[in-house]
């Protein structure tokens, strides 16, 4: 449940960043003085000029990810059932930084100077719609196994009964244990085709949450196969067929 924290963190952020480029994309101007600072100190050359649409793809990854914060924040406060367990102190800290980060590294991905003045329907690019599309793809899916994985723990009328944990079915799970957390790399790879496919820096990003999230599927794989002997055997971990 301290994972809300995180979500909050990322909506009050990245939505302030939102706002500031948003504004100078479409309401002119460049980016504030201690934003450009931090360019800078990042090894962002200010005066590189837009190239591929750097300006709208950070924009709509920017937005795809205060989007993707403000669900995960709704799916803690009003969807999810948490048991008693804790995190730790080192990866609350790490998490908390993370998504303070995560939107930074978005805005550092464009020079800090004005838009290149074309309409914005000139600029909406094939990978941009293909980007969106997976994006809602893969968030529609998520919600669906956390809401799945949420009524475990509920009664058909809605109220928690239990806080233990029960082998999930349907939707994704039919395929891998942790659905959720493969939706989770979809939508950052979602987010790379957006910027389309060329930004190393976000397919670091990406690696990052596969690393992570594959850690965090075969831990539940393992906690799923050994508490329940009749778990479904051709369930993978976290990619359906392959891992």
């Amino acid at each position: 449940r301290w994972f809300t924290h995180f979500y909050v963190v990322s909506v009050l952020w990245n939505g302030f960043l939102l706002i500031w480029l948003f504004q100078a994309e479409f309401l002119g101007g460049s980016l504030p003085s201690w934003i450009q600072h931090m360019h800078r100190t990042l090894g962002r050359d200010p005066q590189n000029e837009d190239t591929g649409n750097e300006h709208f793809s950070a924009l709509l990854v920017l937005l795809l990810l205060w989007l993707h914060s403000c669900r995960r924040l709704a799916e803690c406060l009003w969807t999810s059932v948490f048991s008693n367990g804790v995190i730790h102190i080192v990866q609350y800290c790490f998490g908390l930084g993370y998504y303070i980060a995560v939107g930074s590294t978005v805005l550092c991905q464009v020079p800090t100077n004005v838009g290149n003045g074309k309409e914005l329907s000139v600029r909406i690019c094939w990978y941009h719609i293909v980007g969106v599309m997976m994006y809602i793809w893969a968030s529609l899916h998520q919600h669906s196994c956390l809401v799945i994985l949420a009524n475990l723990r509920k009664s058909k009328s809605g109220k928690v009964v239990s806080l233990s944990h029960s082998v999930p079915f349907g939707d994704w799970f039919e395929r891998v244990s942790c659905p959720h957390y493969f939706a989770e790399l979809l939508i950052y790879v979602s987010m790379a085709i957006t910027l389309g496919f060329h930004n190393v820096t976000w397919w670091c990003v990406v690696m990052y949450v596969l690393f992570n999230q594959a850690l965090a599927a075969v831990l539940c794989h393992e906690f799923y196969q050994n508490s329940f002997s009749s778990y479904p055997k051709h369930r993978k971990a976290f990619i359906p067929f392959v891992f």
